[in-house]
């Protein structure tokens, strides 16, 4: 294999006037990443990762699902092998993973924080763990470090409502890199999942209020929604499959409880009043809290039964999903707009059929109040590549307000995922370049470099009042 590198200065970028908004305008603006499943204790103690595995193959459910397409079994990925050996295996895939976007990723990894700009291979593999296993020892190669690195200025993880914060009450604050979180209480809206009750007897716990029917499963999300605040939440994030809208009573919503406090068989119909009431609570203060929401709609999670059982969830057993969003959508917001409850919302679809949707979803409700106060979030998991972030530009320009745009979030639960905002701001910068070659756009560098930078970065720092 050539040794010649193709992670170079104009990466991704075919025009002259691609490479001058880049490099020009968007290339140094800070990075706001303002969705992650990053661990909050790894940024407070500026967590040493002993090797490149650790801090780049474990736990990343994309390099997973490739190894296991190409016959890795699965001792090397998520198994008893060495470190050493999973990242030989993964490293063996590599050139295999041609046209997806791990191929990129991967080298832009490498390039970006290691400087290592050789096509990762089962030849080199020893090479180059040794000399990046050599570099993560260093203190500036810690997780903190390697966020630095990248410029990340501001980085919110994802918190289920039980989460004590104590890592981000622990952290301090250098002026350099801001820690928040979002608030993420699905465990408590999705009533039929088997661990329901469970989950119910610790959020009791955490919040000094018995839970016995709606109402006081209500007040325990209020308090802890009040701590998440009084500790500088200022996000919610919600991961379903769509949103329901069945709007019920107080005695019916009761009734459903009782059912699920009995662990007696629930009907769809029961689902959705009860997911719709307790969401719509959940929505309607986080309006009062001046809260932005975010909806990740779309995703069918834990289809083989079999591997979930062996590994628990989120280990790459999730597709797209082919679910109705539209009607529900538009229900669920309307109600929230006519009580003056509809905060900043971001919503994410994973179907990429559902692109027109979402994208004229938003305009419905973006009412004049706030520029951009309903977002189109950016193409997510498996659209995050350079065909769906590229259709997801191009959808909303066509359908929306692009200059309004919050921008790229990683999404991420890896240190060393960071240079896709790179990917993302240099198709960007090529989209709007190629515009300016054929013609469609003025040739107007200050303007139109403006607009690429403030989607880059100052939109997100405007919308979200960091």
């Amino acid at each position: 294999m050539t040794s010649k590198p193709f992670i170079n200065d104009d990466f991704l970028l075919e025009t002259t006037h691609a490479k001058e908004l880049y490099h020009d305008f968007v290339k140094n603006q800070p990075i706001i990443d303002y969705h992650n499943h990053l661990p909050p204790a790894h940024i407070v103690t500026n967590h040493q990762f002993e090797n490149i595995t650790q801090a780049w193959i474990g736990g990343d459910h994309y390099k997973w699902r490739a190894m296991r397409t190409l016959g890795i079994d699965e001792r090397f990925i998520t198994g008893n092998a060495t470190d050493f050996e999973k990242f030989e295996k993964w490293a063996s895939c590599v050139p295999k993973t041609i046209r997806n976007p791990l191929f990129h990723w991967t080298h832009l990894e490498l390039s970006r924080y290691f400087g290592i700009n050789d096509f990762l291979n089962a030849d080199n593999a020893k090479d180059i763990y040794t000399q990046t296993q050599s570099m993560l020892s260093l203190p500036e190669y810690g997780a903190k470090g390697l966020l630095k690195q990248m410029n990340v200025k501001l980085v919110c993880t994802t918190e289920d409502p039980l989460d004590t914060l104590q890592h981000h009450k622990a952290y301090t604050d250098d002026g350099s890199l801001k820690l928040t979180t979002a608030f993420r209480p699905d465990k408590a809206v999705i009533i039929e999942s088997e661990i329901y009750l469970d989950y119910l007897k610790q959020l009791s716990e955490v919040s000094g209020i018995e839970i016995k029917d709606f109402n006081s499963l209500c007040e325990a999300l209020m308090n802890r929604l009040s701590f998440f605040h009084k500790n500088g939440c200022r996000l919610s994030d919600h991961g379903l499959d769509f949103l329901h809208y069945s709007r019920a009573s107080e005695i019916e919503l009761n009734q459903v409880f009782e059912k699920r406090r009995l662990k007696k068989h629930l009907s769809i119909d029961d689902i959705a009043k009860f997911q719709t009431e307790i969401l719509l609570f959940l929505s309607q203060q986080y309006a009062k809290l001046g809260w932005v929401q975010q909806f990740h709609l779309g995703a069918l999670r834990n289809n083989n039964s079999r591997m979930l059982s062996q590994l628990g969830p989120d280990t790459g057993w999730d597709s797209i999903g082919d679910f109705s969003q539209a009607g529900n959508l538009s229900k669920y917001f309307n109600a929230l707009d006519m009580n003056d409850s509809l905060s900043k919302t971001i919503i994410y679809n994973l179907n990429p059929a559902d692109n027109e949707v979402f994208a004229t979803m938003i305009g419905n409700f973006n009412d004049g109040s706030v520029k951009g106060k309903i977002q189109w979030g950016s193409g997510w998991w498996f659209l995050d590549q350079k065909d769906g972030m590229s259709k997801q530009i191009n959808t909303l320009s066509n359908m929306g307000m692009l200059s309004t745009f919050v921008g790229m979030l990683t999404d991420s639960r890896s240190f060393l995922s960071f240079p896709r905002h790179e990917y993302f701001r240099r198709l960007l910068c090529n989209i709007l370049g190629n515009d300016i070659q054929n013609g469609y756009l003025p040739n107007d560098k200050k303007w139109i470099g403006g607009i690429a930078s403030d989607i880059a970065y100052k939109n997100a720092k405007e919308y979200f009042n960091f």
